[in-house]
């Protein structure tokens, strides 16, 4: 699909979610719809839980302490954030910086999927056990990650690796050690792939 495409694509889906009613309960204690953002043809597609505070004055994701790790994180990688898409599964902050319910994340989760199959990865990137969980229900994050999946949902198919959320590497600092360990395997693999 061509970039132009994509982008008309990503804002219809937009509009979608700002009509839809299921999702318009979280939108009256928000300040901003909070979609995803990045390169529209990225190989690397990364999915966090919700915007925090940060996330939600500016509309854009991972932009607040964890958004800032993150980018250190792709950078030791050697990815820029440029070159990656970056979203969430919930598009709008739950009231005082909450984990999403299930409720909440299963009225995005049609929204989640339509924008995976229009920027079509080779690689799902997800950040935390909500995201993760979207995937691989019945795992544990601190047995999975770091792990490269093959999947398959409907009708997309790539490469999934579940890493810890970058904010919980900010509170607990034996994960910090952890995540950049994670990332440093992305890079092998990444390397693999080009090979």
């Amino acid at each position: 699909m061509a970039e132009k495409n994509k982008i008309s694509k990503l804002r219809q889906l937009k509009k979608a979610i700002l009509r839809d009613k299921k999702c318009s309960k979280l939108a009256l204690e928000a300040t901003n719809l909070v979609m995803g953002d990045g390169n529209v043809n990225a190989k690397f597609f990364l999915i966090g839980e919700a915007p925090g505070k940060k996330e939600d004055e500016s509309g854009l994701p991972f932009v607040g302490a964890a958004g800032k790790f993150l980018n250190e994180m792709l950078l030791s990688a050697g990815i820029n954030r440029e070159e990656v898409y970056i979203t969430n599964i919930v598009k709008y902050r739950p009231p005082k910086n909450r984990d999403p319910s299930t409720k909440e994340k299963s009225y995005f989760l049609p929204y989640l999927i339509e924008e995976l199959m229009i920027v079509n990865p080779e690689v799902v990137i997800t950040l935390g056990r909500h995201s993760m969980e979207y995937f691989f229900a019945s795992e544990k994050i601190s047995e999975v990650h770091g792990r490269k999946m093959k999947v398959e949902i409907i009708g997309w198919k790539g490469v999934l690796i579940p890493l810890y959320h970058p904010a919980a590497a900010l509170y607990n600092g034996s994960l910090r050690q952890t995540l950049k360990e994670d990332f440093l395997r992305l890079t092998q693999m990444n390397n693999e792939e080009s090979t």
